[in-house]
């Protein structure tokens, strides 16, 4: 089975407030470890975490290699005070504030650097962002910042100024990517940047009610037809869910998530090695210094005692 390449441990895919109420004054191991048994029931090894404001990702952490599973995350993302990102992280106000908050995520044993470039789309209306992007120059120092500490970037964007001028910045990995243009596709290749979609962060939706049928089968229409783009110009892609988002379960959401890409391109033999390659670009870069070692066989839990 292919990693999960975006994945929020301490959401539930069904509500947000009673995931955040069930974490916020002690994280709940409970919670971790029935998310970690689920992927490993499908034979998930590789979680890539998107980090949160609580100390769920940290505490993770230390236990994922129980369940033999390869977890990385960057413990918190990073965000510009007033902007989207306070769910998952902490705030910036000044470039030595984020340059604390980069050393803050060394400290911790992170593995790599979030950090939070554009709102999120607004399901209500096809093409309506949450609120405006960072400026591109703004973007560039952030990713310069990271990698001058020697970590790799997986940067939260939509919209094509903004993934295009992060791609251009060096981000490793674009997360969601969602109103992009062929420039900002034509910016990935040649950055050699791995887009990770999450295209059933909408597909999940279609049929639910909460937001106007018309209006995601736009969003979802849209989002993989430029998958279907990046896919002929030969973009780095890598399957991540988003799992924990609404109506994106852990475990679940990857086969989801899966699923899409067969719809889009058959379940061939390709499609595995494509996706394989962008997922072996993510184990590569998104590590610190540190080598992660399985713990031995003797300490792994039995799933079906740990779910």
């Amino acid at each position: 089975m292919f990693g999960e390449c975006h994945a929020h441990i301490f959401l539930n895919g069904r509500n947000y407030k009673e995931a955040v109420a069930l974490h916020k004054n002690h994280v709940s191991e409970e919670a971790i470890r029935q998310a970690f048994a689920e992927y490993r029931k499908r034979g998930i090894t590789f979680v890539r975490d998107g980090g949160d404001a609580l100390h769920v990702s940290e505490y993770a952490s230390k236990i994922a290699p129980q369940y033999g599973i390869d977890y990385r995350s960057p413990m918190f993302a990073i965000h510009r005070k007033g902007h989207y990102g306070r769910i998952v992280g902490c705030a910036w106000e000044g470039l030595e504030e984020y340059r604390d908050l980069v050393k803050k995520v060394k400290d911790l044993g992170g593995d790599f650097i979030k950090i939070m470039i554009s709102g999120i789309m607004v399901y209500e209306q096809f093409g309506q962002m949450s609120e405006e992007p960072l400026a591109p120059e703004e973007i560039r120092e952030l990713i310069h910042i990271a990698h001058e500490e020697g970590m790799a970037v997986m940067a939260h964007v939509n919209g094509a100024d903004a993934v295009r001028a992060a791609a251009l910045a060096g981000a490793d990995s674009i997360e969601h990517g969602n109103y992009i243009d062929r420039d900002c596709i034509d910016a990935m290749k040649e950055k050699g940047t791995v887009w990770v979609p999450t295209l059933v962060t909408t597909g999940n939706l279609l049929g639910c009610g909460r937001y106007p049928q018309e209006e995601l089968e736009k969003i979802f229409d849209s989002a993989r037809a430029n998958v279907s783009c990046a896919w002929e110009k030969g973009v780095l892609l890598a399957a991540g869910s988003d799992a924990g988002a609404y109506r994106v379960l852990h475990g679940q959401g990857l086969v989801d998530e899966y699923q899409i890409f067969c719809d889009l391109f058959g379940e061939t033999e390709e499609l595995k090695n494509r996706l394989k390659e962008g997922e072996s670009v993510i184990h590569r870069k998104f590590q610190a210094e540190k080598v992660w070692k399985l713990t031995s066989k003797s300490t792994i839990i039995d799933a079906a005692s740990a779910s």
